[in-house]
């Protein structure tokens, strides 16, 4: 704890004291079991995420049928026959999975972004450094939904708000589960989703969340999802660092390399320290080398 800021007390915290000690004392790298104080919240019921959904661009929503292998491809994804306000009013008998993506674009959704953030901040500031590009995501489950083996680029904190779900997660920087070029592809715009091996799952571990608890997932770790036998409602407050953009761009440096014929480098686990290859990818990426 001596490298993080002193955890002070309040009482209006989305995320408790204990949860925040738990929070410091994991982050960035260790996938954690929080809680949190956000079941019930107005914004968060089905009526207002519907609402909310047929506002929202098509580009910033993502939907299809649930029940899906482990390691489906982006193309197999199957789509359910309704629209997005069907999906999410009818979610129950329906059989689907949505996610609604930056609802942090609408003020009321922002704040709550905001609130949440604001515990962890100096926590994280401390550690990787401000919080750059803050996003919230809503995810929605029927029972027995499957969310497919992927990872994300982003400091990531799910709080589950209705429903129960096993989110199982995998050590980040396990070339065994990703292998460096898929990074490379990732990082250059490829798909989250990875490719299973049943061979995997002993490297996972399974955190249970009920309603009131939330979880630490580190950048890239991969992870999948098991809903429970009710609706399951998700809300995933996540933000980028010093660190997880310098690890994009080494890995981005190393696609360019590679592509050329030439040695790549090896990604240490403080990449933001590399800053002369930091640079060096910078500059061909200018010069369009």
């Amino acid at each position: 704890m001596t490298a993080h800021s002193p955890i002070r007390h309040n009482p209006a915290a989305i995320f408790p004291d204990t949860a925040r000690t738990t929070f410091a004392a994991a982050y960035p790298d260790q996938p954690a079991k929080l809680t949190h104080a956000l079941v019930g919240h107005d914004l968060l019921c089905l009526d207002a995420l519907a609402v909310l959904a047929e506002r929202m661009p098509a580009s910033s929503v993502e939907y299809n049928l649930g029940k899906l292998p482990l390691g489906v491809r982006p193309e197999d994804t199957p789509a359910n026959g309704l629209t997005l306000g069907e999906t999410i009013r009818t979610i129950d008998t329906n059989g689907s999975w949505a996610v609604l993506k930056n609802v942090e674009r609408d003020p009321a959704y922002a704040a709550l972004l905001d609130a949440a953030l604001a515990d962890l901040d100096p926590i994280v500031r401390a550690s990787t450094g401000p919080m750059l590009h803050r996003e919230a995501f809503i995810f929605l489950s029927s029972p027995g939904s499957i969310t497919p083996f992927h990872m994300d680029p982003e400091h990531n904190i799910l709080l589950q708000i209705m429903g129960t779900k096993v989110m199982t997660v995998f050590p980040a920087h396990d070339e065994a589960l990703v292998p460096a070029q898929k990074s490379e592809e990732f990082h250059g715009g490829g798909h989250r989703n990875l490719v299973w091996q049943d061979g995997f799952a002993s490297h996972g571990t399974a955190f249970p969340l009920v309603p009131g608890d939330a979880i630490h997932v580190p950048v890239k770790a991969p992870h999948f999802v098991h809903n429970g036998p009710a609706v399951s409602v998700s809300l995933s407050v996540t933000w980028r660092s010093q660190r997880s953009v310098a690890e994009g761009e080494l890995h981005s440096f190393n696609a360019l390399l590679r592509r050329r014929g030439l040695p790549v480098g090896t990604i240490s686990v403080a990449p933001e320290r590399q800053g002369v290859r930091r640079l060096a990818y910078r500059i061909m990426r200018k010069l369009d080398v």
